[in-house]
This record gives C-alpha cells, sequence and structure tokens, in this order.
C-alpha cells in the first residue's frame, strides 16, 4: 500500500495504531500492519503471546489504555463480549484515554447490541467507530485475504477501508452499528451447520472404505465444495485438531446467534444442533481446540 495515501486528510502511513489482542489471528494482522509501515502499538493479557511482535517492531503497551493513548486509531480483537466490554470501559482502558478524532474498530466477533453502544458512546465523545467482524481463519490471517464485516458510518468505513485492506480482501459495508456483528453472525450459521456436513461425509466415506484424500479431491471442487471442506477436511484427516479458531469461540458466537435469533422470534435447529454437539466436546475438554475437532464425535462413534 502507496504510504502516501490519505485517511480522513491525514497520510495514512503517519497514523498510529494500536492493537488490542494478539491471539491466533490478531497477531498475523499486525504482522501486516508492520509489513505496511504502520507504527504499532499491542496489549494482550499475556504479554509473551507478543513477544515475537515486539521483536518484529510492534511497541508494547501495559495496557489497552496506555496504547490507546498514542494511537489514531484503536484495532481490537479479544475473545469475548465480556472481554470487548473491559478493554473499551474498564479503568485503564479504551475509551478513558482516547481523545476526540480517534476511530475505534473492534474486530472481535461480538454481540449486535454492544457494536451499538459502543458506536454511542463514541459518538459523544466525537470519535468514530465501527464493527468489523473477519472470517477467514488462521489461514485468512496470515495470507491477508480475511472477509470483513463492517457496521457504523459509512463515511467512516470509507476513511478505514484502505487499512483494513492491509490484511483483508473481501471488505464490505454491511449497514449501520451492529450490522457487522449480524452479517457474522450468518457467516458463523452457515459454518456450524456446514461443519457437520463435512464431518459426516468424511466418517461416511471412511466406512465406505475409501481413500479420504480421493473422496476430497472430488467433492471440494464439486456442488458440495466449501472452505470448510478445502482448509479444515484435509486436517481432519491428520488428526490435527490444533486451533485455526477456537471450539470455545465458536460456541461462544452460536451462543450469541441464537440470542438475537430468539428475539426475532425465528428458528434455527440446525445451529441448535450444532451448538449441541460442540458444547459437548468443551464438556471433554477440547475447547482450546480447532472447530475442525467435530470429526472427534464421529471417529468415535
Amino acid at each position: 500500500m502507496d504510504s502516501e495515501s490519505e485517511l480522513g486528510g491525514v497520510k495514512m502511513g503517519k497514523k498510529k495504531i494500536a492493537f488490542i489482542g494478539t491471539g491466533v489471528m490478531g497477531s498475523s494482522i499486525v504482522k501486516h500492519l508492520l509489513k505496511a509501515d504502520y507504527e504499532v502499538a499491542v496489549f494482550t493479557r499475556t504479554k509473551e503471546k507478543a513477544a515475537s511482535l515486539v521483536e518484529q517492531g510492534a511497541n508494547w503497551a501495559e495496557t489497552a489504555g496506555q496504547a490507546t493513548a498514542h494511537a489514531d486509531i484503536v484495532l481490537t480483537m479479544v475473545g469475548y463480549p465480556s472481554d470487548v466490554e473491559e478493554v473499551y470501559y474498564s479503568e485503564n482502558g479504551i475509551f478513558a484515554n482516547a481523545r476526540q478524532g480517534m476511530i475505534f474498530i473492534d474486530m472481535t466477533t461480538s454481540s449486535p447490541a454492544l457494536a451499538i453502544r459502543i458506536a454511542a458512546d463514541a459518538e459523544e465523545k466525537g470519535i468514530s467507530s465501527i464493527d468489523a467482524p473477519v472470517s477467514g481463519g488462521d489461514v485468512g490471517a496470515q495470507n491477508g485475504t480475511l472477509s470483513i464485516m463492517c457496521g457504523g458510518i459509512e463515511q467512516t468505513f470509507q476513511e478505514v477501508l484502505p487499512l483494513l485492506q492491509v490484511f483483508g480482501r473481501q471488505i464490505v459495508y454491511q449497514g449501520d452499528a451492529g450490522a457487522g456483528q449480524h452479517a457474522k453472525m450468518c457467516n458463523q450459521i452457515a459454518i456450524a451447520t456446514n461443519m457437520i456436513g463435512v464431518c459426516e461425509a468424511l466418517a461416511y466415506g471412511k466406512e465406505a472404505g475409501l481413500d479420504a484424500d480421493t473422496v476430497l479431491e472430488s467433492i471440494s471442487s464439486g456442488a458440495a465444495g466449501s472452505w470448510s471442506l478445502s482448509n479444515l477436511a484435509p486436517r481432519m484427516i491428520k488428526g490435527d485438531f490444533e486451533p485455526g479458531f477456537y471450539v470455545k469461540h465458536f460456541l461462544k458466537d452460536m451462543n450469541i446467534a441464537l440470542a438475537e435469533a430468539e428475539q426475532m422470534n425465528l428458528s434455527l435447529p440446525g445451529l441448535q444442533l450444532a451448538k449441541k454437539m460442540y458444547n459437548e466436546l468443551v464438556e471433554e475438554g477440547y475447547g482450546d481446540k480447532g472447530t475442525q475437532v467435530l470429526y472427534k464425535q464421529y471417529k468415535r462413534a
């Protein structure tokens, strides 16, 4: 990206970034920002997780507020809605150290209601805010090809689009504050039920005596093709259940989607089944594994 491109009339290359939450996906996003010559301050609850980023040029902050105080744009990507509330509203958090003219971008998959609350509180302080949850897992974050779903004021979206393009490919404005989170719920609903289909297809093929890799060669490029089938099914076959996206976070997303659906009087039986199956995995200690660990439900059947 050209360092002379502009954001809100200020040279984009001169904007200072605070990034709160350097987990599986956040770390890769920060690396892209550093490679694009942004000055980035990072904060995460476990400092060791940010060590490699500091080695690559990121500045360590002791609190979310400290990172915010020296930034123009604050990006957050934490685990749960409660974590979002903590980093934004705590005594040493983002709002307590923010100033007029800043921009907040929350990339956590969180509740639409919380996104609306943050946007309203930010507006009162003369701050712009968008909710921008992402999809694409660890692979998308590493490759800079994330899908990003954005809600908020469209002018703010247009202002931050050059920044989002550093690590995203499919970046779509969905509507007012909270709309990005609602779009992410659509994404998670589609993935949840699709993962059941992927696992059942592999289990069926195995019991039929077929070679799993050969089956994938046929069905991945046909009408059954999906991101999960192409990217996660090979991991299932190898017995690789390490996280590109944590089961515990996926279950959190399903709970948010079901709560929102209940308010709409919408029944989602497929999502209910997926939630039940993933909840069983969490109870058995697989919460920190990747979502592809659902295959274990079928391997032991």
